[in-house]
């Protein structure tokens, strides 16, 4: 991701002979950083900071609401753009159910340990949301680790009521319940269908039966094979 403008930077500090450029600060960012702590406490798990460019906050399951109500009620983050949710576990399966091209490039070993992304996790399910404040064009996206077993968090719907489908998306796609959701049923499945396929322990059965194209053969448009025969008079 390119910033949009660069970050702002400190006077280089001097060390003997040599000239040490304090690193780049967000001050914007930062103070977001900042009055999340102060409302949440230890509920406050860990964050990133990439100056003039993003920020990422983990929060406790347990902090989930209020970081939404502080989000929206002390920072500003009016607009709710979306939520979901990660499987970090590695695929039980391999790579045997992936395209072909990804198989031919990826990294075996890389499958076998659980990893995260900024902000860092513990468990396996991660939920994550992202907020704007659409007039000073600020956004964050929130983390938080759930339970493995039976993973849940409260409904963020009370304070973005748009976060209603995106909830039953997660439900149903990882298996993700939300407490006081007013209405967690299906919106893609039918109701019969059992299990998340969006979980990495889920059989895509369809990959098994036809393996999966990855690189097709692309067929040539009308007219594009007769160029060869231009000018030779036929």
């Amino acid at each position: 991701m390119i910033p949009l403008s660069s970050p702002d930077t400190d006077t280089p500090v001097q060390d003997g002979d040599e000239a040490i450029e304090a690193p780049p600060v967000d001050e914007r960012r930062d103070a977001l950083v900042a009055d999340l702590g102060d409302a949440l406490g230890e509920g406050l798990v860990e964050h990133h900071v990439a100056p003039g460019v993003d920020v990422w906050a983990r929060v406790d399951a347990g902090a989930w609401v209020d970081a939404a109500q502080t989000l929206r009620d002390r920072c500003a983050m009016s607009y709710f753009n979306f939520l979901s949710a990660i499987d970090w576990q590695p695929s039980p399966y391999g790579r045997d159910m992936d395209a072909q091209v990804d198989r031919e490039s990826g990294d075996a070993e890389a499958d076998a340990e659980m990893g995260w992304g900024l902000a860092g996790g513990g468990t396996r399910f991660q939920l994550l949301a992202r907020v704007h404040d659409p007039v000073g064009h600020l956004g964050i996206t929130v983390k938080a680790d759930l339970v493995d077993d039976h993973p849940e968090a409260d409904s963020w719907v009370p304070v973005y009521p748009g976060a209603n489908w995106h909830e039953r998306e997660a439900w149903e796609m990882f298996g993700i319940s939300f407490r006081g959701h007013p209405n967690q049923v299906h919106l893609y499945l039918p109701s019969h269908f059992e299990g998340n396929p969006l979980r990495k322990d889920y059989p895509l059965l369809a990959r098994r039966v036809k393996p999966w194209p990855g690189i097709v053969d692309v067929e040539l448009m009308p007219g594009d094979d007769g160029d060869e025969d231009e000018g030779d008079g036929s």
